[in-house]
This record gives C-alpha cells, structure tokens and sequence, in this order.
C-alpha cells in the first residue's frame, strides 16, 4: 500500500476548463479549493505566485472570462478554482446578480469543495463581498483561509497590526478561519499559503470527516 501524499507539486497545475453555470463544472471527484476576492485583490498573481507560473491566470484575463468559473488541475485528484471576482468589474447590476446566484449554486452545491481562500487587499478589508463570504463559511462551517494581499504596499508592524485586528473581529470563528499576509510581488506568505491548501488536500479522507463533523461545536465555543 502507497504512502499518503502529505504534500503537492503546485506546479504541474494547469488550466481545465471554465464554467458559466454549476452543471458546467467538471465531474466530482477528489477535492478542490476555490479562490475568492473582489476583482481588484490580485486573486491572478496569487494564482501565478502559487504555482511558480505567471501564464496560469492569464485566462483569466481573456475578455468575458471574468464572469466565468475556472478550474485548474494539480494532478487527477486535486484542482484550484478560481471564482469570479467582484467590486472593480463595469458591468450592469443585472449581470452581477446573475453572477453572484451561479457563485452561490457552486458554493453551496459542490460536495468536493474542502475549503475557500479568501482574498483581501490589506489596504481595503472586509468590504461587503468579503463579509458575505464569511458569513457563507460561518453558515456552511467550510474552512475560510484569508490572504491580505500586496502586504508589501505597507510596513510590516502595519500590516501585522492589521492582521491582529481582523483576527480579533473574528474570534467566533476561531478553528474555522485562518489570516496570513501575503505579498505576490515579494513571495511574502507562498510556503504559508501551500500548507494550508496541502493540509485540506491532503488529508485522509476519513480524518476530514471526523473534522467537519466536530466543526460546528468547535467553532462556536
């Protein structure tokens, strides 16, 4: 019997497919972590830091693919997501409602989904995006993983000042909410960030459901 992977090769990730609507998506199996942001947190240059590729986002850049679910394999069993962002986009409200009910569908239907980054330009947290997200995690008791992105814009007692702050709002979600810095320019919180992500990835599969059935207790203690 093979040893469990306790770790993966971020670079091997590449570009699937991209999805409109939740019967788009690819078929479940393994597990998969989605990426979430408004469109001006720098949820592309994350993307490109943690997987030591700067052409893996550039779908994203295509016009008419923000609006789009976008997936990327690691290996067979594992994927990133990349979700559409928000806040910064010019398009009607229409259009962002009708976006933010296909994000929904995904976020709540997707039994494959082990967890959510949440990114936040340190200089403009908590903006109403992001506390819908939160809240979703409180409610879905999903781990939330915060990237307080471009930390290199401030001084580093700044930044941790304001690392300390957020950590503080959210106590009550102590166990289910993880905050780091991260800066793609600089590299700053990559090898952080890639724990995180192997250590929802990763972990056996019965483990993750003695977890998430404690979760809930856990998290509200």
């Amino acid at each position: 019997m093979s040893e469990p992977i306790t770790s993966l090769n971020y670079r091997t990730t590449r570009f699937m497919v991209s999805a409109a609507r939740v019967d788009q998506c690819p078929p479940e199996y393994g597990r998969e972590v989605a990426f979430a942001g408004r469109s001006n947190a720098g949820k592309s240059s994350a993307l490109n830091a943690l997987t030591g590729s700067s052409k893996l986002a550039r779908t994203s850049k295509t016009p008419g693919r923000t609006q789009l679910i976008n997936f990327f394999e690691i290996d067979e069993e594992h994927r990133l997501v990349d979700l559409p962002g928000y806040g910064y986009a010019k398009v009607p409200e229409k259009m962002k409602h009708e976006w933010q009910r296909h994000l929904g569908a995904y976020l709540e239907q997707r039994e494959c989904l082990v967890g959510v980054v949440l990114l936040m330009d340190i200089r403009h947290p908590m903006k109403e995006f992001d506390q819908i997200m939160i809240d979703w995690a409180r409610q879905s008791q999903l781990p939330l993983h915060i990237l307080l992105t471009k930390s290199d814009k401030l001084k580093f007692g700044a930044a941790k000042g304001i690392m300390i702050k957020l950590r503080s709002q959210l106590k009550d979600m102590e166990g289910l909410v993880t905050i780091q810095l991260f800066s793609s320019l600089k590299k700053t919180g990559v090898d952080e960030l890639r724990g995180t992500l192997d250590s929802w990835l990763c972990q056996p599969i019965e483990d993750w459901e003695l977890e998430t059935e404690e979760a809930p207790a856990e998290a509200l203690e």
